[in-house]
């Protein structure tokens, strides 16, 4: 039996644990994580950086990585990972994450670091995100022998616009890692969870009709969610109604683009750093925006920048400048919350026939018309409160833009400006509120705890195409089917008897897919007689559906159709035929990118 709830955070850039005891009275801890920082120092830390370096033969003397669990690891984890990297980004893995669900490559294929030259091993996303995993129980386990982390209930984030195929990765990922049946929770959720756990009175801060917005701006990605407050037999419930695009942007870019100005300062006076002062440059950088952008009264103008020269004489070679606040602000605020109109669009770059092999970033950096679109997508929402989670916005300038930007547009309306939700220690709490509020969630499940209504965020269709004459140059029109409708919980399973369809079999045939964030109300077997602007189609499916053995040259068969939402998110649909038999199509698609 369960003795603890454990809250994975398995973030992009950095990971955490948090975790409660199953008691009367439970309470949500962080965990600290056992980590190398140096070679032959391993220290605890609130967080581990998501990043794994391969060592090469010989690079490092025997026993240095030594952990407390394993004498000699295969692959550093965390701290020093991240460190070690800068000095050779060749042997670096890192974002694997987001590789779970890139649409143009196999992330069970070993294709990290993406820089590795011939010779150097490469491994596989799965592989990496199973290492981080790994490397979480082993530390789990030796600080609680008696309790090991197998015999817990154990709960791991995802981002809310993760795919079903990116949710089983990471399930199949702490498998490996030999961890028990996991839990997947949305990252906004989670951040969520937090604020009601930390918040006992929050009935009292929502009532019935508020819309809650969660902005969440982590290290790589930004992911919005739509949360309403409704109330059933006098009591306050909670609905996510729906959630954003997957969006590789983040803190990271924030950070890098900083670095890469203050860079100039060094450049104009004939310096040029190389990648391990650079590297400083970046961190010293993180850090000068969080003080600069923070808002207090107490606010340095400007936080001096040190560089270290290389080779000998270092100290008489030490290079110095500076940052101010205006540089950073405007940086920032104008590069990615730039002050827009509700009805911006993100900007899409021209592409290039043949680009590197990579991950599907973001094209635009301004996270607010990113926001816009949402809004737009999700029925020209209103939010009434706003809820910010991630690193990025410990900084207080961007805190304020995003109120500044969405309350024009809610004004613009005739709507009341936004409500924030926070905690006294809001600060403290952006770099683990997601962890901190899987655990809380954990205990939900048990009864302990407010839980928020999920469910499918979308409605999905299948394409059926109509029966009409042919027509030179016209082919034949597309209907759509609902297959799922919005908000179906997880583990449901829709029968739809009433209509029968014609479906190919013995020869390729594709099976095209449609979403919807607008369409909410259409039920399951609602057929759609015009495919519009309210769907969004998704990759198609190309399938080869066998016939019958005795029969192999049979073409169509008549069948209704059933669809099943499993317990990780997968969505099945299952083409049912009179006689008994059953074919099934796994909705493991992504969405296409507008071209």
């Amino acid at each position: 039996m369960s003795q603890y709830v454990i809250g994975i955070d398995l973030g992009t850039t950095n990971s955490a644990l948090a975790f409660t005891a199953l008691s009367d009275h439970p309470t949500v801890s962080l965990f600290r994580i056992p980590q190398l920082v140096n070679p032959n120092e391993v220290a605890e830390l609130d967080l581990l950086p998501s990043s794994l370096y391969i060592p090469g033969t010989g690079e490092f003397v025997e026993g240095a990585l030594a952990l407390p669990w394993d004498a000699n690891p295969a692959y550093i984890t965390g701290r020093l990972a991240r460190v070690r990297g800068v000095e050779n980004a060749s042997r670096l893995v890192s974002s694997a994450k987001s590789w779970l669900s890139n649409q143009t490559a196999d992330p069970t294929e070993p294709l990290l670091p993406l820089t590795a030259p011939e010779g150097i091993q490469k491994i596989a996303p799965l592989e990496a995100s199973k290492q981080y995993l790994l490397h979480l129980r082993a530390a789990w386990d030796a600080s609680h022998p008696e309790a090991k982390l197998a015999n817990q209930a154990v709960l791991i984030t995802v981002p809310a616009s993760f795919d079903a195929a990116a949710r089983e990765l990471t399930q199949r990922a702490a498998h490996l890692a030999g961890y028990p049946e996991v839990t997947i929770l949305e990252e906004p959720q989670a951040a969520f969870y937090a604020w009601i756990e930390r918040n006992p009175n929050w009935r009292e801060q929502v009532k019935p009709g508020d819309l809650i917005l969660v902005v969440d701006i982590g290290g790589g990605t930004t992911d919005f969610t739509l949360i309403a407050v409704t109330e059933s037999a006098g009591e306050l419930q909670l609905e996510r109604i729906a959630v954003g695009d997957h969006l590789l942007l983040g803190g990271d870019n924030m950070d890098l683009a900083t670095a890469r100005f203050a860079e100039q300062q060094f450049l104009q006076r004939g310096t040029k750093l190389d990648a391990m002062q650079f590297h400083s440059l970046w961190q010293q950088c993180r850090a000068a925006k969080e003080t600069l952008l923070a808002g207090a009264g107490n606010t340095p103008s400007e936080v001096p920048l040190t560089i270290l020269g290389r080779g000998s004489g270092v100290i008489a070679g030490t290079i110095r400048g500076s940052i101010t606040r205006d540089d950073v602000r405007n940086l920032l605020l104008e590069g990615f919350f730039p002050l827009v109109g509700y009805d911006s669009v993100p900007q899409r770059q021209r592409r290039a026939a043949l680009a590197e092999a990579g991950l599907n970033y973001a094209t635009d950096a301004a996270v607010t018309k990113h926001l816009a679109h949402f809004l737009r997508q999700a029925g020209d929402a209103k939010p009434t409160h706003l809820l910010l989670n991630g690193g990025v916005l410990q900084a207080g300038a961007i805190e304020q833009r995003l109120f500044e930007v969405l309350n024009s547009w809610l004004q613009a309306a005739g709507a009341a400006p936004l409500t924030e939700l926070h905690n006294e220690t809001k600060h403290a709490d952006l770099m683990h509120a997601v962890a901190h509020g899987a655990a809380y969630y954990g205990l939900a499940r048990t009864g302990k705890g407010v839980r928020i209504r999920g469910g499918v965020p979308r409605t999905y269709y299948v394409g059926i195409e109509s029966s009409a004459p042919a027509v030179p140059g016209f082919p034949a029109p597309m209907k759509a089917l609902t297959v799922v409708p919005f908000g179906l919980e997880e583990g449901s399973r829709v029968e739809m008897p009433q209509r029968k369809f014609a479906l190919i079999v013995g020869e390729p045939a594709e099976f095209r897919f449609f979403s919807s964030l607008s369409r909410k109300h259409d039920q399951a077997g609602t057929l759609v007689e015009e495919v519009n602007e309210d769907f969004e189609e998704l990759a198609p499916i190309e399938v080869h559906l066998p016939a019958a053995a005795e029969s192999a040259r049979e073409q169509v068969v008549p069948v209704t159709l059933e669809t099943n939402v499993t317990e990780t998110g997968m969505l099945e649909l299952w083409c049912v035929a009179a006689d008994g038999r059953r074919w099934k199509i796994e909705f493991n698609v992504r969405e296409r990118q507008a071209a």
